[in-house]
């Protein structure tokens, strides 16, 4: 059974003023965390007096189902990519949110109205909408630069290391949007023998110039230091990289894989009430709005977009910069829940064995 936690604002604030309680936040370090501190935890603490203490992981699904399978759970708020945590609700882990005791928005409109579509379900409540998207260093590219999918698998045309993420659902699309494949057809094709096949013949054909990279600062890292010329990553961090610290990085944004992610709470955390409270606040129109303040992720309510302004450095228009940007979604792919939850476990064995060299 899932369990519906609703509070009464009023009188939550009242005991919480009285015993000066925390929340312990898991969410996924870097620049994305540093946006979280300053646009959720810092002006929670300051209307609430609870302490909001963060916890970084490279993905704070693993700890979750650590802790939940071991009884022993200590984290109160988990920021998760929404597949997995429609997963944990559907195995009963996690506590489901009714979508009328949520803030609605700034302009009135209702929360269950408020939110883009994908981003409310019974047990998490979205935060942000954000892309994978192709990263390279400009200064290694002095006569024409790389603009496309295709041009990433062209290693002739544009020689050079890749990176790419060790995880099917991060790799098997860009190989076939590389091979043609539209992107409003990508999981009609992943879900036949053949589009798999056709996924891994792409992906064979630059296996010998990958570097792999499992945590989200590692591809970063990869682009940095020179290993590799070009790599998929993350909108929010190379957005950082690029404006907050001056590296002559560029994006390519065909073929980007949009994603949610969402705050969850589990069954049996530590502070359940602290932590429905922090979602509340975190998911307002106007905390989302200012999280775009200092990482470029799309606010998941309606009401936030025109919130949206400059980065912190009060010149840097962060529209442009948006995943969600008319002109950025043209060719991207959204991630579907449904069709992972339905394929994952035979995609990874298929993609563990190829690196394998089986």
């Amino acid at each position: 059974m899932k369990t519906t936690l609703i509070l009464s604002t009023a009188l939550a604030g009242m005991a919480f003023a009285a015993t000066a309680q925390e929340v312990n936040v898991v969410s996924w370090g870097g620049a994305y965390e540093v946006s979280q501190v300053e646009a959720y935890n810092k002006p929670f603490t300051a209307q609430t007096g609870i302490k909001a203490n963060m916890i970084a992981a490279d993905d704070p699904a693993t700890p979750l189902k650590a802790q939940v399978e071991a009884g022993n759970v200590t984290g109160d708020v988990f920021d998760l990519a929404m597949a997995d945590a429609i997963r944990l609700c559907d195995e009963g882990a996690l506590m489901e949110f009714d979508p009328a005791d949520l803030p609605a928005g700034a302009d009135g409109t209702p929360a269950a109205e408020d939110f883009v579509d994908g981003s409310l379900t019974d047990c998490a409540v979205g935060n942000i909408v954000w892309g994978t998207v192709i990263g390279y260093d400009k200064s290694k590219f002095q006569g024409e630069a790389p603009s496309t999918v295709a041009d990433f698998f062209d290693t002739a045309k544009f020689p050079g290391k890749r990176g790419l993420p060790k995880s099917p659902k991060r790799t098997l699309y860009l190989a076939l949007i590389a091979d043609g494949v539209p992107a409003d057809q990508i999981y009609d094709t992943l879900a036949t023998p053949e589009g798999v096949d056709r996924a891994f013949a792409k992906l064979d054909t630059i296996k010998g110039d990958v570097i792999w990279w499992e945590a989200g600062a590692q591809p970063m890292q990869l682009l940095a230091d020179g290993e590799v010329v070009m790599t998929t990553v993350y909108n929010g961090r190379i957005f950082d990289a690029m404006v907050g610290e001056g590296k002559p990085f560029d994006v390519i944004w065909d073929g980007q894989y949009l994603e949610i992610n969402a705050f969850v709470v589990p069954k049996d955390a530590p502070h359940p009430e602290e932590a429905v409270e922090y979602v509340k606040f975190a998911t307002g129109t106007q905390p989302l709005a200012d999280q775009a303040k200092y990482i470029a992720y799309g606010p998941t309510r309606k009401s936030s977009a025109p919130l949206v302004g400059t980065y912190k450095d009060g010149t840097t228009e962060m529209a442009p910069h948006m995943p969600t940007q008319p002109e950025h979604l043209e060719t991207a792919v959204m991630d579907d829940p449904e069709f992972w939850a339905d394929h994952d476990a035979e995609l990874t064995d298929r993609f563990t064995s190829w690196l394998a060299g089986s």
